[in-house]
């Protein structure tokens, strides 16, 4: 996400390290380059121009032409007037002081609401709740058949509602009576949709809204259709008063404008990303690290938020133990494979990572995600005394584990010297260095 934005970003503050001198004017040619590339981005043209003119009072100041290092002194401004315009800080989801919360989840249709309700139900599991699903879309029968097929993917209830239920503030008014006397603390009401804003719609969720007196209305909208999706927003807020949103869709999204503008023009904090197709691509939204990402100065706390997640803390200590004795073997290595596919796509992981320095190119790497599964074959052909010596494979035994896991000799000893690279490299990243002892005080566990 923000691909091309921070591209283009990356060019101008480049440009302007390698001016001898800050002046007035190559700062007017750098704002205008940063209007452009915003523009470019979808960025919504009110949100750009204040934006260029909050940069500009601030950068064009005496204190910066004559600091010390006056373009990081623009990057720290342009970063921090991206925060303010992402939202400022996460915006966490509000709970009701008696159980359960009820959320109403509204959008036009095909924005993605049904299967972001399983996403968001699945989150709030992860996270300490007792969620309860239903919908209320009467008029379109797939719509709640989607959401209990979603809700079975994901083992989590829903309350489906009986023949004679067939009016919203029914199903509703059922599906909390059934989340108190099952002690669920969040109710999420996934509504009916439209192809467009329509009076009858609105009237709909208005009377849900009077009935439930709910915590949250959150709106979700497609990242993908832009400035589209920021008017819509703006026109739901107008009408029913939504108190967030969702954008789905943001890992397919290169430009980010809708990201960029829509918490400018509604006035509404966005609480939530879509990036991917599985039940588990739903972030909350972090405009600090975000903005950073747009910088490319990574996003290493959510790439650490992601590991601890996903990986059990006993096995990190004890894979971390493995290494400081030089004990690990082809067998550790491919469990540290099968634990990476759990922290999802490794595109997605490396955009996370700072893009300077060794790494400026690593968002730009094409991964190919079969290479774990061919990986884990080659291992898994090993025998036991092979996994834990990698020594005594010699010629023969390369030519039975190519042949048991379908794969070539070379592929073997591809394997093998990525395997005592990353033995090595690993080895001398826990044992020193300031990653070592960063992530060693986190007892995470290294990715290779």
């Amino acid at each position: 996400m923000f691909d091309n934005l921070s591209d283009k970003l990356q060019r101008v503050f480049k440009n302007l390290r390698g001016e001898g001198k800050l002046t007035a004017e190559n700062m007017e040619a750098a704002l205008r380059e940063i209007r452009v590339a915003l523009l470019e981005a979808d960025v919504h043209f009110r949100v750009v121009k204040q934006f260029i003119e909050a940069v500009k009072t601030k950068a064009m100041g005496e204190d910066v032409l004559t600091a010390l290092s006056p373009a990081q002194q623009v990057v720290k401004i342009v970063r921090d007037e991206l925060i303010k315009t992402l939202g400022s800080h996460q915006s966490k989801l509000r709970m009701a002081n008696e159980p359960p919360t009820t959320i109403l989840i509204v959008g036009l249709q095909g924005s993605g609401k049904t299967t972001t309700t399983g996403k968001l139900s699945r989150w709030l599991s992860k996270n300490g709740h007792n969620p309860l699903m239903v919908s209320v879309d009467v008029y379109r029968p797939a719509a709640r058949k989607q959401l209990a097929v979603i809700a079975r993917d994901i083992k989590l209830p829903i309350y489906e509602g009986t023949p004679e239920e067939t009016k919203p503030k029914e199903l509703v008014h059922s599906a909390m009576r059934d989340a108190r006397q099952t002690g669920r603390d969040v109710l999420l009401v996934d509504t009916a949709g439209r192809l467009h804003i329509d009076d009858q719609l609105m009237q709909e969720l208005q009377e849900l809204k009077d009935d439930l007196a709910p915590s949250e209305i959150l709106f979700v909208a497609d990242a993908m259709t832009g400035q589209d999706a920021v008017k819509s927003a703006d026109e739901f807020h107008k009408r029913l008063g939504i108190t967030g949103i969702i954008l789905t869709k943001m890992d397919g999204d290169a430009r980010g404008g809708a990201a960029l503008s829509i918490r400018n023009i509604t006035g509404q904090p966005l609480k939530f990303v879509g990036v991917g197709e599985k039940f588990d691509a739903l972030e909350p939204f972090h405009p600090d690290r975000v903005a950073q990402r747009i910088l490319g100065m990574g996003d290493v706390l959510s790439l650490i938020d992601k590991v601890q997640e996903n990986i059990d803390q006993k096995d990190a200590e004890e894979m971390q133990r493995k290494l400081m004795d030089n004990e690990f073997t082809l067998a550790d290595f491919r469990d540290q494979m099968r634990q990476i596919r759990k922290l999802g796509p490794l595109e997605s992981l490396l955009g996370m990572m700072p893009q300077i320095g060794p790494m400026k190119n690593l968002k730009d790497v094409k991964v190919d995600e079969n290479e774990i599964t061919r990986v884990v074959a080659i291992i898994d052909s090993m025998t036991a005394k092979e996994r834990a010596n990698h020594m005594i494979i010699n010629g023969a035994r390369r030519r039975r584990i190519a042949k048991g896991s379908g794969t070539t000799v070379q592929e073997v000893n591809s394997l093998l010297k990525q395997y005592a690279q990353a033995r090595k490299m690993m080895k001398s990243i826990t044992g020193g260095g300031f990653l070592g002892k960063r992530l060693g005080k986190l007892k995470l566990p290294m990715i290779q």
